[in-house]
């Protein structure tokens, strides 16, 4: 009820206990604990209950998030779980990964006036890890058999969403990844600290045990072509996610000790995983005793400088060309960073990789000023000429961003349309490729983007999906228009 809530004015925001840097560096689980019920039931009862919420309008998924966390500062966790995932089909996992800062929390009335945002995420973590805990998570209830199948190009969170939501609707599902488990980028892109492998593990063993197939270590273009596949299920989705890292063209981007960030995760996630992983155990991969440097500002940059922290890296440094209000990663992220001793040069760009007989030995930077704003409005950074210094780094890690792959080749799809960015160009309207029957959701059809776009990009392929196969002359017609 009202009464209770609008205690924002009397509570302060708090979150859920952290640990120390120093006792959490030396290992690889969440850095938060849960909220206590108490604790999250006072924390949702500051929340204002706006009459235009904007949390939910800058929330990608359009959660209901006033009315569950009024459920919550009530008692009602059953109901207040149940609301909060009948939007997203992985809400415990956006509660740990997603950005809060820059979308719902971001965008909170009461942190605009001062009060503080309402800890949206921890509160919608509470409630998911909550409903498991209590068994409130129900088992997938597939529809009614429909007699048509829909094969998913890739098990990362766009193809998993889209998967849930066709099984639901009684289609036979099967997602096809080339790795050896179902998660994409939640499973080897994504360090423990900030996900733990249950978490998602217990999700796709949900979708497993709901009648979704999973062909791993299939790879389509290799085991199969898309047309095979085309031929093989009524509608094929493409949920590949980019993973083509952006290179570092500077001299001695070649030396050895010079590594795409991906790689240097998936090698690390796969050897919490117990996996043998011979580019870790001989320390080509691994940050142990070994002055690092990571080149890049975003989310996986930070994921790269706390992962080596945790390694036990003699040094850790951040390289990035703007200043700190314009680095694209997580506030929290970096402060989270500094904490465990990573050390920032802010508007810094690397300008050669310096080495020894091939082999890294550091990174030579230039100094940064911020001129006038470049095409996407935000400022350019101009080289301060005779600025020039050195960073030691026997380990230079590249976290620039990720482009899609060549798509058309990998796929043995020659006409299958992409941008000239590579992204797959699906229509607007009904998310349909070039190729009919053919859709495309996630970051292989918008670019790199947060995990919570690409669980919306697969909850509304499923439903574009659906609408195809059962009006397939009205989806025709709009595609034309």
């Amino acid at each position: 009820m009202a009464e209770r809530m609008l205690k924002f004015t009397t509570v302060e925001r708090t979150t859920p206990p952290k640990r120390s840097a120093a006792t959490r560096s030396g290992d690889f689980h969440e850095i938060y604990a849960d909220f206590i019920d108490a604790k999250a039931r006072e924390q949702a009862s500051r929340c204002s209950q706006c009459g235009i919420p904007f949390c939910q309008t800058h929330c990608p998924l359009h959660n209901n998030i006033p009315d569950w966390l009024r459920m919550t500062a009530e008692g009602r966790l059953e109901e207040a779980y149940q609301l909060s995932q009948a939007t997203n089909s992985m809400p415990e996992i956006c509660g740990r990964i997603c950005p809060q800062d820059r979308l719902c929390e971001g965008s909170c009335t009461i942190e605009q006036s001062g009060h503080g945002t309402v800890t949206i995420g921890a509160v919608e973590r509470y409630l998911t890890d909550k409903a498991w805990e209590e068994g409130w998570v129900r088992p997938l209830s597939p529809g009614p058999a429909r007699g048509q199948s829909v094969g998913i190009i890739g098990a990362g969170p766009a193809g998993l969403a889209a998967a849930e939501r066709l099984r639901e609707m009684g289609y036979a599902v099967t997602v096809y990844d080339r790795h050896d488990r179902a998660g994409g980028l939640l499973i080897y892109g994504i360090p423990s600290f900030k996900l733990e492998k249950d978490v998602v593990m217990r999700r796709t063993q949900r979708l497993a045990e709901g009648g979704v197939e999973f062909q791993l270590n299939f790879e389509v273009g290799l085991d199969v072509t898309l047309d095979e596949l085309r031929d093989t299920h009524h509608s094929v989705l493409i949920a590949t996610g980019v993973y083509a890292d952006r290179d570092l063209v500077v001299p001695g981007a070649g030396s050895a000790g010079v590594t795409p960030a991906l790689d240097y995760l998936i090698a690390s996630n796969r050897a919490g995983l117990g996996d043998d992983v011979p580019e870790y155990a001989s320390g080509q991969l691994h940050a142990q005793g070994r002055d690092v440097v990571v080149v890049g500002g975003g989310d996986t940059a930070m994921d790269c400088v706390r992962t080596a922290v945790r390694q036990g890296a003699k040094s850790v440094t951040c390289l990035y060309r703007r200043d700190r209000a314009n680095m694209p990663g997580s506030a929290r992220e970096v402060a989270h960073a500094e904490e465990e001793g990573v050390v920032f040069e802010w508007l810094a760009a690397p300008r050669a990789v310096l080495g020894e007989a091939g082999m890294a030995t550091g990174v030579r930077a230039a100094r940064m000023r911020l001129g006038a704003p470049d095409a996407t409005g935000r400022a350019a950074p101009e080289e301060i000429e005779g600025a020039d210094f050195e960073a030691p780094a026997d380990l230079v890690i590249k976290a620039l961003g990720f482009d899609p792959e060549d798509l058309p080749r990998g796929l043995a799809a020659p006409d299958l349309a992409v941008s000239r960015w590579g992204t797959v160009k699906a229509d607007f309207r009904t998310l349909m490729t070039n190729l009919p029957g053919v859709f495309a959701a996630g970051d292989i059809a918008r670019g790199a983007s947060l995990v919570v776009w690409a669980i919306k990009d697969g909850r509304d392929a499923a439903d574009a999906i659906h609408r195809y196969l059962t009006e397939p002359a009205r989806v025709a017609a709009e595609a034309r228009r």
